[in-house]
Order: structure tokens, then sequence, then C-alpha cells
């Protein structure tokens, strides 16, 4: 079995990095568009054996030590009561989004019942590949889920959410406690259900003051990442002066966006394990700047306790030869 991924994010000295990449299954992969011809991403995503079958792609492709089950973030959010569609340059939607206090759920569905084709989807990649690489699950965070749940989509500054902070502060807090509950449940059945690693997105909490993210959100994030049975991952944007915040989580791995210096990070967080963080957009270069940048990044990692990743997902144009030459540097290295 290939367990590079686990052993790195448990903090161990691995032989080289293992390497996957956020956002690895989707549209910068022709097979993936051309799938999408026949399927419209909710049908995808809710069909087990067409998820799988995405999941798989970029594994295929690339042989990465980590296959990220084709999902949504947004998907934790039906057992709360959320309806949500794709629009093309706009991404998810909410359909009815809160607009008050009465909105706020006060109670969830079942999530195994109510989102069984996740399950079914990891049971099929532990068949297909489970001796062969690592499966991650994952979740989004109840700030960045929250944020979706009031705005109704992606805003600039996550402003709908902060007015509704400042205007409902109770139903605020009980509308994030409610959705960190559903979201713990949910990381919990992906273990049952054969992930290996898993990593909890909460993407837009940066955008909180530092005090503001240590009262509301941190205790959040400790109570859905504890006593889970396998290595987690936590990945907040813009959080590059703030990285004892992410460590006081307690996720095995701090996820890094590409506005931290990995060196700078390594020094501040010594041995605790790290995933990154290559900026996406150096992709774009030509293979040999990716090389060399990847192996900026990997040598100011050191051997220990270091995921390979970038430091956000995929952009949809990637050229394929970037990530490639992104991988292939990651499986050049020997210790």
């Amino acid at each position: 079995m290939n367990d590079l991924l686990v052993r790195a994010a448990r903090g161990e000295r691995t032989e080289r990095p293992p390497v996957w990449l956020m956002r690895q299954a989707g549209r910068h992969l022709p097979e993936y568009r051309e799938i999408r011809e026949e399927y419209d991403f909710l049908e995808a995503v809710t069909t087990p054996e067409i998820a799988a079958e995405i999941t798989l792609q970029p594994y295929e492709r690339y042989r990465t030590d980590g296959v990220v089950m084709f999902s949504d973030i947004l998907t934790v959010l039906e057992p709360l009561g959320f309806a949500y569609h794709i629009e093309s340059g706009t991404g998810p939607v909410v359909d009815a989004p809160i607009s008050g206090p009465d909105d706020v759920p006060q109670t969830y569905d079942d999530v195994g019942s109510s989102l069984a084709y996740v399950g079914d989807l990891l049971d099929r990649l532990d068949a297909r590949v489970g001796d062969e690489t690592g499966i991650i699950g994952f979740a989004g965070g109840p700030f960045t889920l929250a944020s979706y749940a009031v705005a109704g989509r992606a805003t600039r500054n996550h402003y709908p959410l902060r007015q509704f902070t400042a205007r409902h502060p109770e139903a605020f807090a009980d509308l994030l406690s409610i959705v960190a509950d559903a979201v713990r449940e949910f990381l919990q059945y992906q273990v049952a259900h054969g992930a290996d690693v898993v990593q909890l997105f909460d993407t837009y909490a940066g955008v909180l003051p530092p005090a503001d993210y240590q009262e509301l959100i941190l205790p959040l994030h400790r109570k859905i990442l504890a006593d889970l049975e396998v290595p987690t991952i936590v990945f907040v944007r813009n959080m590059g002066g703030r990285l004892d915040q992410l460590t006081a989580t307690g996720a095995d791995v701090i996820g890094l966006d590409w506005t931290v210096e990995m060196g700078t990070a390594r020094e501040q967080l010594g041995d605790r394990p790290v995933q990154g963080n290559l900026d996406p957009s150096v992709l774009f270069a030509d293979p040999e700047t990716v090389r060399e940048r990847t192996r900026e990044v990997i040598e100011q990692a050191g051997p220990r306790g270091h995921v390979l990743n970038l430091g956000h997902g995929l952009h949809r144009d990637t050229p394929i030869e970037g990530v490639e030459a992104f991988v292939e540097t990651a499986k050049s290295i020997e210790r």
C-alpha cells in the first residue's frame, strides 16, 4: 500500500513528499470536460459511479499520492435543509438563503441518510484504489458554509454574513454551531467509509479579525477535528500572520496558502506537519520553472511531515504540462 500521505500527515520523515492537488479532479482535464457534456455538476456529484470516475481521472493521469473525492463543500448543507445549484461563471448558489434569525435551522437530518451517495463514492474508491493510494475526504467549514447560507453565493469580503453577524449575533452563533455539528458528523461518516485523511476547508474564515476567529471559530474547528481516527488537515486562507491559531485547532496538518513562506512557516511551526504551498499560478510557467519553484518549496519544508500541494486549488485553465512537472518533481526526490 502507498501510505506515504498518511505517514507524512502523522509527522513522519518520508523518503519523498507525498503529492496531491486541491481541485485536482476537475475542469483542467479534458476527460472531465467530456463527462460534463453528459452530466451537470450536481448529477455528477450525486451519482457515485460518475463521481468515482471523475475522482480517479487525475490519479490515472498523474499517479498522485492521494485521490480527493469529487464533491462540493456545500454538500453538507443538504441535511440542514438548504438546496443549491451551480451557475456557470458564478459557482454554487444557495436557492433560499437565510434572510433573518428565524431562517436559521434548529435541527438537521441524519447525515448518513441524506448524503448516502458520498458513502457510496468512498466505498467505491476504497475498493478500487484503497490499496494503492490515499483516499482524501473533506468538508466545508462553519464560517465558509454560513457565508453561503446567508449570502446565497460567493461574495467579496463576505459582507452579507458579517452584517448578519453584527445585527444578529445570537443567531449567527446558533448558525455556526449547528453547521459545525453537521460537519463533524459528516467527516466521521467519511472516515467510516474509508477516508484515510480528511481536510476541513474553512477557506473564508481568514477574513475575520483575529479576536473573532479566536472566540467564534476556533472552538468549532477544535470540536469538528477532535477524535477523528485518521489524520486531519485544516485549511484557512490568509492566515500567514497567525499560524498559531491554526495550530490551536488540533489539526494534524496545517494547510498553508501561497502567501506564506514555507521556510517562515517551518520556523514558527517546527515539526508540525504542513501542507502546501506552491502558488497555483506558477503552474502556468514553463515546466523547468515549475520544477525549480516546486523544489524550493520541498527544500524549505524539509523531510519530515510535509504534504506537497498548491497554496489553493487548481485553476480551470491550468496546463497539464505544469501539473505533470509539479507531480514529477515530488516523485524525483530521493532521501
